[in-house]
Order: structure tokens, then sequence, then C-alpha cells
């Protein structure tokens, strides 16, 4: 049956996909994408601590894939708001915080060696949208063009059927193949967004599945290569990419769409690591210079997992009591690593120079 975006796609194939998916275009797209992440990979190896990137990174990405959707914060909102676990924070940047949240959770799944199923599918969206139901139950989703208001795509309905295909995607996903770990990933992105299987959040938990797809292949350590950017800068590109697979079956464009995302924003995320391990060393010779040498590391450690840092963290750390670790901290606003910022009762201590970093 001709596809009609009209109807409701229930004739939505299942996967393998009947077409060749390894054309030569795309094995040697996959060496260049590979040897992009493998670079990225050593160069985190290289950061003394890795959890100081995964936590920024992973608040760049939830800001980044909740504007694809619309929802907005600034770094600014995003950070403080995250410095008070969501307090005071306005809506959107409490929805980009739940993003960060499923991040995490999925990432801790993987560690677990748990598989990516239906039900860490729903928890995902769970978490993000702050729902407690599941898999779409009613019918009429209709997804359109923002500025026409054109209908472009009517995913499959009945909560069965939405199920029997995210079966099939978990099968597709889990099971032995001999596809290259990122063309899969490719289809598996495609696959879940034509699903549609949420009542909203789709488009953030299927780029949440991206990099939980790659950790579980094991081409990832840790999370910190995303796609958002990438599908941000090339909108529109990505929407065609979908569509060209839905109406005509075009399915080396779109995996070749994805393969370049990967490569591209693995070059990006090395030299954002380059970048954050010259800062941390040039922090670290100027905190000598003022803090007891000793506690400099556990310091620095702390200023860079909270770019707007309290006095409140450092206590958390051991790092001595509130006036002691005041000291600290205003020390290093004195040498020019950090700058203070009071806010209504609160003081900050924010680190321009990492925000920066991350912003290459």
């Amino acid at each position: 049956m001709a596809f009609d975006r009209l109807q409701p796609y229930n004739d939505l194939p299942l996967l393998p996909p009947v077409a060749e998916l390894e054309s030569k275009a795309v094995l040697k797209q996959v060496i260049a994408a590979r040897t992009a992440l493998a670079d990225l990979r050593g160069a985190a190896k290289l950061l003394p601590n890795q959890g100081v990137l995964i936590q920024a990174i992973g608040l760049q990405e939830a800001k980044l894939s909740s504007e694809i959707e619309n929802i907005v914060t600034t770094n600014d909102d995003l950070f403080r708001g995250f410095a008070n676990d969501g307090e005071g924070a306005s809506p959107q940047t409490k929805e980009v915080l739940r993003y960060k949240d499923a991040l995490w959770q999925g990432h801790q799944w993987v560690k677990q060696g748990m598989p990516l199923t239906t039900r860490l599918f729903e928890s995902l969206y769970q978490t993000v949208k702050q729902a407690d139901d599941g898999v779409r139950r009613l019918s009429g989703t209709k997804l359109a063009n923002p500025i026409s208001g054109q209908i472009v795509y009517c995913p499959p309905e009945g909560e069965s059927l939405i199920r029997d295909k995210l079966a099939n995607l978990e099968q597709f996903i889990n099971g032995v193949s001999e596809l290259d770990p990122l063309v899969r990933m490719a289809v598996m992105h495609y696959q879940f967004e034509a699903i549609h299987p949420f009542p909203d959040g789709n488009g953030r938990v299927g780029r949440i599945l991206n990099i939980l797809q790659l950790q579980a292949e094991g081409l990832m350590d840790v999370p910190i290569l995303y796609l958002s950017r990438y599908i941000i800068e090339n909108k529109a590109a990505y929407y065609r990419g979908l569509s060209g697979v839905t109406e005509n079956g075009d399915w080396e464009s779109w995996v070749l769409y994805m393969l370049r995302g990967v490569e591209t924003m693995a070059h990006v995320t090395r030299q954002r690591i380059e970048a954050v391990l010259a800062l941390m060393a040039e922090a670290a010779a100027g905190a000598e210079k003022v803090l007891p040498k000793v506690q400099v590391p556990a310091i620095l450690d702390v200023v860079f997992r909270h770019p707007y840092c309290k006095v409140r963290f450092l206590e958390e750390a051991g790092l001595g009591s509130r006036p002691t670790c005041t000291k600290y901290l205003r020390l290093l606003v004195g040498a020019g690593l950090l700058r203070e910022q009071p806010v209504w009762r609160e003081n900050y201590f924010i680190n321009d120079a990492f925000f920066e970093a991350l912003a290459r």
C-alpha cells in the first residue's frame, strides 16, 4: 500500500529493512565515523576525572535537545537551576533538567548491562515529561509542519500495534546482527521516531537512545557524544532524511546523515576536551599560587563539576568549614579563575572560562 501522510502509518515495515544498508558510500563513512570516535575515546581518557565532562556536556545536550522541541533556556538559567536542584527555575529549565536526569538514568541502565527495551523507553519518557502514562493509547496523533501547519506524518495507532513494533525494535537493537553498530543506530533512530510511541517527548527520548546504543555496543565508554547540535545545524536535512525513508525507502541518505553527524560531533567533542584539559592545567597552575597545594585537585574538581559553584558544594566534598570553603573560592576569584555573583541570598562562584570552552 502506498504511503499516505494523512493516514496512520500502521504498515510501517518491521526491522531489519529489506533495503541494502551498507552501500559503498555508507561503509566509507562508517570508517570515518569510527576513526573520529576512537580519537574521542582516547582524548576522554586523558581527563583526570571524566565525571566533569559527563555532567557538563550532559547539561549542554539537555539544553540543545530541548531546543529542537522549542523548549528554550539559557546556560545561565540552566546551570544555576542545576546548582539549586531546580528550585526557583523556570518551567522550561526544569524540563531541560529532567532531560538531564533521563540521560543519567539511561547511562546507569546500560552500565548495569541491561538491554535497551520498551520498559526503558517508557521510563525515559516518564522522566523527561514527568508523566505516569506510557505508550500512546489515544488515536488521532498527527505531526504537522510548524510553519505551514500541513500534516506531514501520522504515526501508527493502537497500543497493541505500537507495542508490537517496539518489540520488533528491541529485537533489532539487542539481537545479533552483521550490520555495523553505527548503521544499526541510524536505523534504530528512524524506526523509533516513525513509531512515535509516546504522546510527547519522542524526539528527546530518541536522541537519548542514540548515545545509549553507542555505549551498549562498546563504541563509547561514557556518555559524551551527542547529535543534537548537529541536528540543529542541519535541521532541514534531518527531517528530509526521515521523510525520505518513509516515503521513498531512501535508507542510504538517512544513514549517511547520521554517520556524518557522529563524525562531526566526535571531532567537536574532542576539541572541547582538549580545550577543557588546557583550561584545567591553567587553572591548576593559578590555583597553586593561592591555595594549599594538597587541596587544589579536590577544589578544582568541585569547581569544574559545578560551573555555578556554591560554598556548600565544597563543604559537602569535605574540603573544610563554611568559612574555610568561602575563603578558598574567594581566593580563586582574586586569582581571576572565578567570578563571584550574588543572587538574592546566595553567592555563586562562576567558572566563565569553562563555559567558553564548552561552547567551542
